[in-house]
């Protein structure tokens, strides 16, 4: 097992498929020699070379044309939206184009593309820089969605992503870039769709996505202080979504909360608990509960923003209020 900080979970994912296919290809802003912005590419321009590891202009619309492009005559282009913000500017290519041309050409032409994007906030980056936009992605008919919380999982769904034949909306979160843990060594990858439960209880379900993950695992132990045991389900992926796992864990303990650092209005914990509502009524001993950031743009204040996003505190005190 080697020890890998998330950012070099990203860059060791993309290096393991470009070795194993040639057809793989890196485009972006600084994404060479620079490695990235936040240096999620370290060593990819030097092993694999300009031809492979391509710097763009600073056009997002570029970006994702160019890789929309290439991955409908035969290339596997993995394509650096810097900021998960920033694909605003180019969601016409992401959602009217990228997502529906395999649909459209009745499986003529697939698009092997897959784009990675720092999402989420935490780091005082602001309104513009901070938005946890993997709802966005979620809601639109032919994306993927990845959303990964450890370094192991960083490495093997990206690694799946580039294999996959559909578009790949994956959303690096930017406070875990510098998480260090261990990564299975040899080939690795990880298949999408598939939720883990990373800690099992038998009294709450929390149900939780990349940088809230490990704050719903701390919730969990303060609860088991209080005498509440929690689960706590990494979904992972949100499309594919993999219900079964959140139908057995949430049957099992009747309660559930979703943990989500995205704004309330439509978040994605709303279909979640829509779903539960709908396969796990009669298991349920009370209504899902959704612990969410306020519908306010993200403050760039410290203060303000930790108020705003779902903290250990706030997860503890949702939960002992709705079993007390």
């Amino acid at each position: 097992m080697a020890e890998l900080t998330y950012r070099q979970a990203i860059a060791a994912g993309i290096a393991q498929e470009m070795g194993r296919d040639p057809s793989v290809v890196l485009l972006g802003e600084d994404v060479g020699a620079a490695a990235g912005v936040f240096k999620t590419y370290s060593g990819l321009y030097k092993q694999f070379g300009p031809t492979r590891v391509r710097d763009t202009p600073i056009s997002e619309e570029a970006i994702v044309g160019a890789a929309i492009g290439a991955a409908m005559t035969g290339l596997r282009p993995v394509a650096d939206i810097m900021f998960a913000d920033f694909l605003a500017t180019c969601w016409d290519m992401v959602a009217n184009q990228a997502a529906k041309t395999r649909y459209m050409l009745d499986g003529q032409v697939t698009l092997p593309l897959v784009i990675v994007t720092g999402n989420g906030g935490g780091l005082r980056f602001g309104a513009q820089h901070s938005q946890s936009l993997e709802n966005w992605a979620m809601a639109v008919p032919g994306l993927k969605v990845v959303a990964p919380s450890t370094p192991a999982d960083a490495f093997g769904l990206l690694a799946a992503s580039i294999r996959d034949p559909d578009p790949v909306l994956f959303f690096g979160h930017k406070a875990l870039y510098a998480v260090k843990a261990s990564v299975p060594d040899g080939e690795h990858v990880e298949a999408l769709g598939r939720a883990v439960i990373r800690r099992e209880g038998k009294d709450v379900t929390l149900l939780a996505l990349a940088a809230m993950v490990p704050r719903a695992l701390a919730a969990a132990e303060v609860l088991a202080e209080h005498g509440i045991d929690a689960t706590v389900v990494d979904l992972r992926t949100l499309v594919p979504l993999d219900t079964a796992t959140i139908f057995e864990a949430v049957s099992r303990t009747g309660v559930a909360f979703t943990v989500e650092e995205n704004p309330r209005l439509l978040g994605w914990g709303a279909e979640i608990a829509s779903l539960i509502a709908e396969e796990c009524f009669e298991a349920l001993d009370a209504p899902v509960v959704r612990i969410t950031a306020p519908h306010v743009p993200l403050p760039a204040a410290g203060v303000l923003e930790d108020s705003a996003i779902p903290s250990v505190e706030r997860i503890c005190a949702t939960v002992l209020e709705r079993c007390a």
